[in-house]
């Protein structure tokens, strides 16, 4: 495979025989750019945080699990990149003039996520760094110099860089599809394929499994997948958005959705991941399926020229199992239009970038002080994502009072049987989870929030 980009403002042509070798390791072991660190090697600490931009914008990225063919057409600035000559950027003399570096290893990553941050004009520092640790706990300094660059020039490369992407060649062929009907064919011919968007869990696989991924093909270049249409009837959004536009996406409309996004993972991660990924893994703990099932969400999977349309909820069969056939892949899924009656709560024990014990998305339909509609639904209890049917059977038709829900808790044990595990017990999952129901309550009343004796 032949790609080009950009490093540092020159261009690279490179001829790739592995196509998962990540930026990470060709960056440090061929380029000798070892200002790009490598901590954790999963994509959690940040240290290896680097900037890739396109004409959709800049983005923060972990460069231990992106792989480098996902660098092909875009441009790639590293710790290295930054000073012009002599002259430093914004962002590192703001870190020395603040005494934002301690021991040093995590600096590079905070100072690319922070160069990255001042290039989109992002301030929410605590969230834009979210995904960056320092073992040193240098974190005040570190917030002090991002607030003093923040209105400093952007630097003359950046515009630079755009207009260099233009004169890049894209890459064709099978591993880097650009049309949906190419990939369509292909997979259908190719079903052990192991596709690829935004590589945070496949990165893994070969970083921490030390997998051979065999034969993959890359989605990212493929327009038709990151297609958003706003309908009459609701939200229709390719598998192949990420996180981050989905949670500007979902804001307007779905204001707790949109919150819990902003927990999810890293800033990094949500540059990559994708709302299709994360529903394809198939994982009892992703965070967008209990959502979506409870907002009523459906998904279009094609295979070739064919497509089918399922309910989120029944896409996961069982634990490692979901409805999906041979050559069949994720194209989309709508949300349909309705009044936000959505609560998510995500329980962590980290409340940023950590996966959910338990996750809960709850939407209650009350007319006349009856439920009309309820859609309950919990992810990290059972092997899948579930709706607690037997709960939702004992609210709707009754009225929206404290008793009533207080009766339904106990039923919550016929529709899940959660297990204990590092994360959490079972009990208290259970408990979590009624709590969760209870809380919806009492916030959708208007009433006081408090401690709950609850049981199972």
């Amino acid at each position: 495979m032949e790609i080009s980009f950009l490093l540092n403002g020159e261009t690279v042509r490179l001829t790739v025989t592995d196509p998962t070798v990540t930026v990470l390791d060709w960056l440090r072991e061929t380029q000798g750019l070892r200002g790009t660190k490598e901590g954790c090697n999963e994509g959690d600490c940040g240290a290896c945080t680097v900037m890739v931009s396109d004409v959709n914008g800049n983005q923060a990225l972990n460069a231990c699990i992106l792989f480098l063919p996902q660098l092909d057409g875009k441009s790639l600035r590293t710790v290295e990149g930054l000073a012009i000559g002599e002259i430093l950027h914004p962002v590192q003399k703001a870190m020395i003039d603040e005494h934002g570096s301690q021991c040093g290893f995590c600096t590079p990553g905070f100072v690319m996520s922070m160069a990255t941050a001042h290039a989109n004009d992002a301030g929410d520092y605590d969230d834009q760094l979210a995904g960056n640790l320092c073992r040193c706990t240098g974190y005040a300094p570190i917030i002090r110099a991002a607030e003093k660059m923040a209105t400093e020039p952007k630097p003359a490369w950046l515009a630079d860089d755009y207009a260099s992407l233009a004169q890049l060649e894209p890459t064709t062929g099978h591993m880097m599809p650009t049309s949906l009907s190419e990939f369509a064919i292909w997979y259908k011919e190719n079903p052990d394929a192991t596709l690829i968007a935004g590589a945070t869990d496949a990165g893994l696989w070969v970083t921490k499994g030390l997998s051979e991924l065999g034969k993959v093909c890359f989605l990212k270049q493929i327009d038709e997948l990151a297609e958003i249409e706003n309908t009459d009837v609701g939200l229709v959004i390719g598998a192949g958005v990420s996180f981050t536009r989905l949670r500007d996406l979902v804001g307007p409309l779905y204001g707790d959705f949109a919150e819990m996004l902003r927990r999810f993972a890293s800033t990094q991660v949500r540059n990559a991941a994708t709302l299709g990924g994360n529903i394809a893994n198939g994982s009892p703990i992703g965070d967008s399926p209990p959502a979506l099932i409870a907002l009523g969400a459906e998904m279009t999977l094609q295979c070739g020229f064919e497509t089918r349309t399922i309910a989120v909820e029944d896409f996961f069969i069982e634990y490692g199992k979901q409805d999906i056939r041979e050559g069949e892949f994720v194209r989309s899924i709508f949300i349909p239009d309705q009044p936000d009656r959505l609560k998510c709560y995500k329980l962590s024990k980290r409340f940023d970038q950590d996966i959910s014990a338990v996750c809960g998305c709850i939407s209650i339909t009350v007319k006349d002080g009856i439920v009309s509609t309820a859609r309950i639904a919990f992810g990290g209890m059972a092997g899948t994502p579930a709706r607690a049917t037997a709960v939702e059977q004992a609210l709707v038709g009754k009225a929206w009072e404290y008793d009533i829900v207080e009766t339904a808790l106990p039923l919550l044990v016929r529709d899940f049987a959660p297990m204990s595990d590092m994360r959490a017990s079972a009990e208290y999952r259970m408990k979590a989870a009624q709590g969760m129901l209870m809380r919806y309550f009492l916030e959708d009343s208007g009433l006081p929030t408090r401690v709950l004796e609850v049981t199972s």
